[in-house]
């Protein structure tokens, strides 16, 4: 390296691992604000595998409507679209078959 070039590189880094820590902070800010909101509607479903599908959602990054233990396709299936309708999850595929649903 020539001489002073170290420091522009430094800096630069530097730079990089402030602007990645500002984003981390605004993706993490925005999923608790997904969050609070996903636990604010759990309240108003009625299906049986709701608790469940509330704590998965919050666990993993996309589900796919599926059967639970206890819901047949249809209800699972139903459970998601009010969700969506809601506003705790938002349909992440855009597809009309095998949709997946997050945060």
């Amino acid at each position: 390296l020539r001489e002073g070039r170290a420091d522009a590189w430094t800096d630069a880094c530097h730079l990089a691992y402030a602007r990645a820590a500002a984003a981390a902070l605004d993706l993490h800010a925005d999923l608790g604000r997904r969050t609070t909101r996903l636990l604010d509607v759990a309240p108003q479903l009625r299906g049986k595998d709701a608790d469940t599908t509330i704590s998965m959602l919050i666990q993993e990054d996309a589900l796919a409507a599926r059967t639970g233990k206890a819901t047949s396709d249809r209800s699972s299936r139903r459970l998601f679209d009010r969700l969506v309708a809601l506003g705790g999850v938002r349909e992440l595929t855009g597809r009309s078959t095998f949709r997946l649903y997050g945060l």
